[in-house]
């Protein structure tokens, strides 16, 4: 008795569920609540840039969606490692052809931050935000001394003569620093092309400011490194303007979904998010009741 009560309650609820986002649905397409139109997305790169992918997968994802017509990009991020921000970089590059792009500047957006924000069409920076830092570093250290005091050393068998390049057991030699001062100038300047290009900007003013120094956002547009200065809600309202969105644009924000029901109830939520609910609430259900 007691699991026959609980497949009713169950199933009660389901049939609830089912009818708010009917109502849900109902409500939206007859008010305009955002179940239908032309939408901006608001993907985040937030941090330091270590891992490409699930960014990369977001707007590999909104590229092929009829629906989304402009892209803000929200950059919170000092830099990160050069190959990943790179790769978003060229991400970005590739959804520029299909939509509209803009880059939105956090608290701070360089060093492989800016590298990202460059691909955009337009980038866009709060008065205040850090920016800049054009520029590629690497660091080592030398414990030599350190472990010469406590009594230890380092040995190293190698199969040439750089393989150890950047060893904290010993001094530095000349000819290697010549080896990673070339490497650093080579991605120097792989950086430099990406600003000048995506900025419409010559090498040489570029190199002129390449010299890892960092800007705020109004020094920033004074020298042409951002377009205009503004919020997130701004990088929105721009986005929507330059991929011909008429009236209040649909945003929404692929990464941060999560489905209210009170949203829910008075049409706000996609069909995407009460799909998802729907189906979850199923799996749910069949769980608790596998004969069914």
């Amino acid at each position: 008795m007691r699991k026959e009560a609980l497949r009713n309650i169950l199933a009660a609820v389901g049939l609830v569920v089912i009818c708010v986002v009917a109502l849900a649905i109902f409500i939206s397409i007859f008010t305009g609540g955002g179940v239908t139109g032309d939408k901006v997305a608001v993907v985040d790169i937030a941090g330091v840039i270590t891992d490409p992918y699930e960014v990369n997968k977001t707007l590999r994802e909104l590229g092929e969606r009829d629906d989304v017509k402009a892209v803000v990009i929200r950059i919170e991020s000092p830099g990160g490692a050069v190959g990943p921000s790179q790769e978003i970089h060229r991400e970005i590059q590739r959804l520029k052809e299909k939509k509209t792009v803009v880059a939105s500047m956090g608290a701070v957006a360089a060093s492989g931050g800016y590298y990202a924000a460059v691909a955009a069409n337009r980038i866009m920076a709060n008065p205040g935000t850090i920016t800049g830092s054009i520029g590629v570093i690497v660091e080592f250290i030398n414990a030599e001394g350190l472990l010469g005091k406590i009594g230890l050393k380092g040995y190293v068998v190698k199969s040439g003569e750089f393989k150890d390049v950047g060893s904290p057991f010993r001094e530095m030699k000349d000819k290697e620093k010549e080896l990673i001062q070339s490497l650093i100038n080579d991605v120097n300047g792989q950086f430099i092309k990406a600003v000048a290009e995506g900025r419409g900007l010559k090498i040489e003013e570029v190199e002129k400011i390449a010299d890892g120094r960092i800007f705020s956002g109004s020094q920033a547009k004074e020298l042409k490194l951002v377009d205009e200065l503004g919020g997130l809600s701004d990088a929105i309202t721009l986005g929507a303007r330059l991929a011909g969105i008429e009236g209040e644009p649909d945003v929404i924000y692929p990464e941060r979904q999560q489905l209210n029901i009170w949203k829910a109830f008075t049409g706000g939520a996609s069909v995407e998010s009460l799909a998802e609910l729907f189906t979850g609430l199923r799996v749910m259900y069949m769980i608790e009741n596998p004969a069914r």
